[in-house]
């Protein structure tokens, strides 16, 4: 049986690997999750790569893929990993620019630190309009920990965003924001569209694994 590896330090590695299994259950997924260094992993790229390397030790090598389901990591570290274990395979949750054009109305929810990465500067160079950027630091603890709400998600967006567009495009760059869709939904409505690159992440496992017939088809 495949098997790949999860890494991160949240809910978010746990949301991609039930997604993964959701999906391909052909593979074995085994969770890396990181709670005890959460705050490192999250904010600073240099803690969190040297986290991962050690947390991922066991593993590489002797798995078919790891992936990370972090976009900070994704975003500083993957091609440092991808160059010092080259024969492991390393994918991870990235700034995809879509294929079609995005809206005027598109707002992008992430952390300070991935809005520093060289990563982020390019997404919003390509996009063909300049998106509204809402930093979110204290989130990603908060769902964590169970502590987020749609009350205090309704009033810190409410004053930042003009939710009356219904053409409106999100884009999550965090993976524990993939736990707020549904409140994200009841606040834009049903025509938002939410970009949270977990469906991409399990269309780039097939390519690499050559698993055929893709996501809702694997028996």
């Amino acid at each position: 049986m495949l098997k790949i590896v999860v890494f991160d330090s949240g809910y978010g590695g746990e949301f991609l690997a039930d997604k993964i299994e959701e999906e391909l259950p052909v593979i074995d997924v085994i969770r890396v999750i990181d709670w005890r260094n959460a705050d490192k992993i999250l904010t600073s790229p240099k803690e969190a790569r040297r986290i991962a390397r050690e947390d991922l030790r066991p593993y590489i090598g002797r798995v078919d893929l790891i992936v990370f389901a972090n976009h900070l990591i994704t975003a500083t570290s993957l091609k440092f990993f991808r160059r010092k274990f080259k024969n492991q395979r390393f994918i991870g949750l990235g700034l995809k620019k879509p294929k079609t054009p995005t809206k005027d109305s598109t707002i992008i929810l992430t952390t300070k630190a991935v809005t520093r990465t060289i990563s982020y500067y390019n997404f919003i160079l390509h996009l063909n309009h300049k998106p509204k950027t809402i930093v979110l630091n204290s989130w990603p603890e908060k769902i964590d920990d169970g502590e987020l709400n749609f009350s205090e998600i309704n009033d810190t967006l409410k004053d930042l965003v003009d939710r009356s567009t219904c053409s409106q495009e999100i884009f999550l760059f965090c993976s524990q924001f993939y736990d707020i869709k549904s409140e994200l939904v009841k606040l834009f409505g049903n025509t938002v569209k939410i970009h949270d690159g977990f469906n991409d992440s399990v269309r780039e496992i097939c390519r690499i694994l050559k698993i055929k017939g893709g996501m809702k088809k694997l028996k």
